[in-house]
């Protein structure tokens, strides 16, 4: 007869794991009191019923999940407080815009942004507005900047990607022209990038249109921009009569425009000189199969022998080439079905070099110290860096002056701010370091197996003294230091100096496990030392986005201290 549950039965039970007793009666443990102990049948815990079951198990999963958390937070505290913590800089200004920006630049003592049908321009100092150039039907999307000592120049690019180049003199804004307008808008073209040559002298703008990319290149005629406006002489048209607009009219401004300390007036009514377009540069053709008969038609092709190295003239067959391909298709093609389509060109990448003996240029020209006087273009999925000579006019051929191949295709290239040095990244994360000043490469260096480079940053060279960073007063000649942003998210540090040859170490390491410490920007600031500045005392201001945080950080290795500015993805 079964005991209901719930009555009082108690029993003894043995304390221990119940053995077989031995056969032998002489051998069985003496019994003593210690050896049993008192159950009371009465308390123990009936199972639960469905889904009562599940339930508890989902309770429990629930706390032990919250426990490695809890625990995971604690390791990363600890962590976090073994390191050296960051400095944070509070923000000097807060300025509010009425409309979300777009796109910002800044240049002397302007900050100049990007919006809805036009820009702005605010006071760097005083964070107001000082005028809003509004204008456009669609937004504006990019824009750029750049010093000319007591006037600056400034391109905006809108949706439609039409550029649009300003001069800014004093307190007078003028549109000069519209680089890539047209009335039909089927051959509408599209600026996807535009580089201003330091002073400017010259300004490149990447255009794309009908499957199509070229880089077109114009001299500005800054000395008579400045001549022009402060002698105006207004163009009219004798033809339709014009009301002569007073010298000092401003345009209709708003209750926002009232508040500032200066004011901008828009000078419609006079017309500057026009841009020089002196080169039209395409993308390389892609190397196909020979016509050539001998060598020696090779080496007559070849004008000067400019050019030398870009891979167009040669001695390979057309069927040289499908062997080759045939061969490469059967040892890595992994599906034969799949049709191969190659990629289409992007957006290239091009700087303006000053005169260095690292460029071989004609001896009939002669280029001032400080001007620009070669322009270097690397195209997506090419080997190459082109240099083509800047002291040309429209009618001649466009041939580059030299190349500099490399052993993998060039992914990122970076100019220094002073134009003394110059990095080129490969697709095999190798990184070139040249000293165009001195006319001698730095040195070549490999990111560790599996980075590629993503983001090249040049600072100001400093070293190391008792824990801190000590900046040199006077100018130093081949040694630099740069911050290379890889595709992981890791951070290194390249160091070079002289012949000695670079070294690289580690900021930050590839995330694993936090993810969203990822870093996916890195900008030097200008207003700290150690950040790539130039001019101490610069106040910088920041468009934060609801995605992203910014965050400074002082990072080294083995304890340095370096100041870089990151951008980690939430």
């Amino acid at each position: 007869m079964s005991t209901p549950r719930g009555s009082q039965v108690s029993s003894f039970m043995r304390k221990g794991v119940l053995e077989v007793p031995s056969p032998t009666e002489k051998d069985w443990p003496k019994d003593d009191e210690d050896d049993y102990v008192f159950i009371d049948l009465g308390e123990e815990v009936d199972p639960l019923p469905q889904p009562y079951r599940m339930i508890n198990k989902m309770v429990n999963l629930l706390f032990d999940k919250c426990w490695d958390v809890i625990q995971e937070r604690e390791a990363r505290r600890k962590v976090e407080f073994s390191q050296t913590q960051p400095t944070i800089y509070a923000p000097l200004i807060e300025s509010k815009l009425n409309k979300m920006p777009n796109c910002m630049a800044i240049s002397q003592d302007y900050v100049f942004i990007g919006g809805a049908k036009g820009f702005s321009i605010y006071n760097l100092y005083s964070a107001k507005r000082v005028y809003g150039w509004e204008k456009l039907k669609v937004d504006v999307t990019s824009i750029w900047a750049t010093d000319l000592g007591s006037e600056i120049l400034i391109v905006p690019v809108d949706e439609m990607g039409i550029a649009r180049l300003f001069y800014f003199y004093k307190d007078g804004l003028f549109l000069i022209k519209a680089i890539n307008e047209v009335d039909d808008a089927s051959k509408q073209t599209t600026c996807v990038k535009v580089e201003i040559s330091q002073g400017g002298g010259f300004v490149a703008f990447l255009l794309q249109g009908a499957g199509d990319t070229w880089l077109d290149v114009y001299k500005l005629p800054k000395e008579s921009w400045l001549k022009e406006v402060e002698h105006p002489q207004p163009a009219l048209n004798p033809k339709k009569k014009v009301r002569q607009p007073q010298p000092n009219a401003l345009e209709p401004v708003t209750s926002e425009d009232l508040e500032t300390d200066m004011m901008v007036c828009f000078r419609g009514d006079i017309k500057l000189s026009l841009p020089v377009h002196i080169m039209k540069i395409k993308p390389p053709k892609p190397v196909t199969g020979t016509t050539f008969k001998s060598p020696l038609e090779i080496f007559a092709k070849v004008e000067d022998y400019y050019g030398l190295g870009s891979g167009q003239n040669h001695f390979i067959k057309d069927s040289q080439w499908e062997q080759q391909a045939a061969i490469f298709h059967a040892s890595y093609r992994k599906d034969p079905d799949t049709e191969w389509e190659e990629e289409p060109l992007s957006m290239a990448t091009f700087h303006f070099l000053l005169p260095s003996s690292m460029i071989a240029m004609p001896a009939e020209v002669k280029s001032p110290s400080g001007v620009a006087c070669v322009l270097g273009i690397h195209w997506p999925g090419n080997h190459n860096f082109f240099l083509y000579s800047l002291h040309r006019t429209l009618k001649d051929k466009v041939d580059p002056e030299s190349v500099w191949p490399c052993a993998a295709p060039i992914t990122v290239s970076q100019l220094s701010c002073t134009c003394t040095y110059l990095a080129l990244a490969c697709e095999d994360g190798v990184l070139t370091l040249l000293d165009l000043a001195e006319g001698f490469p730095l040195g070549v260096i490999a990111l560790p197996k599996g980075c590629s480079c993503q983001s090249i940053h040049f600072l100001k060279y400093f070293l190391v003294h008792k824990g801190k960073n000590m900046y040199p007063e006077n100018p130093l000649k081949s040694q630099m230091k740069c911050v290379v942003l890889c595709t992981d998210s890791s951070l290194y540090l390249l160091t070079a100096r002289g012949t000695q040859g670079p070294s690289i170490s580690v900021l930050a390491e590839r995330p694993i496990k936090h993810l969203d410490e990822a870093i996916c920007a890195v900008a030097p600031v200008q207003a700290l030392p150690g950040m790539g500045g130039r001019s101490p005392g610069k106040r910088e201001f920041w468009l934060r986005s609801q995605a992203r945080r910014s965050h400074w950080s002082e990072w080294g290795p083995r304890g340095r201290k370096e100041r870089v500015c990151t951008q980690r993805q939430h």
